[in-house]
């Protein structure tokens, strides 16, 4: 059932229907990095425009004081989007607060934080509210 109330809902649903169809293919029972070389083969299929593994600088008062590797930031329809994924059951506050901090850094609105179990993908739309 789609939300009329949720932020680049669009957006959203195409990537999660990737995720949902790599699933449906590969299971849930596969390491992080092949999901991870899954979807990037899946964006590139569908022309979606995206990032992979991106460096992303954390400042403070104009100085780097360390540095990120988002799994993926995604473009569609000049919307970027954070797709951060884990293989774990649960969704656990430090993956949360991880794509959280992603958000913040790159000063971004969403990201969505993808579980691929045995039992299904399970995700987490996380909204940066700053």
């Amino acid at each position: 059932m789609k939300r009329d109330d949720l932020i680049f809902k669009d957006e959203c649903y195409q990537i999660i229907g990737i995720l949902i169809s790599i699933y449906k293919e590969l299971g849930g029972t596969l390491l992080e990095k092949h999901y991870q070389k899954a979807i990037a083969v899946a964006f590139k299929k569908a022309g979606i425009k995206f990032i992979e593994q991106a460096l992303v600088k954390l400042n403070y008062k104009d100085s780097i004081i360390g540095t990120f590797f988002i799994d993926f930031v995604v473009e569609i329809n000049g919307n970027k989007i954070i797709l951060e994924i884990k293989k774990h059951e649960n969704f656990s506050p430090n993956n949360i607060q991880q794509v959280s901090n992603y958000l913040k850094a790159m000063n971004l609105k969403l990201g969505i934080l993808a579980n691929f179990t045995k039992s299904g993908v399970k995700f987490k739309r996380i909204v940066n509210l700053h």
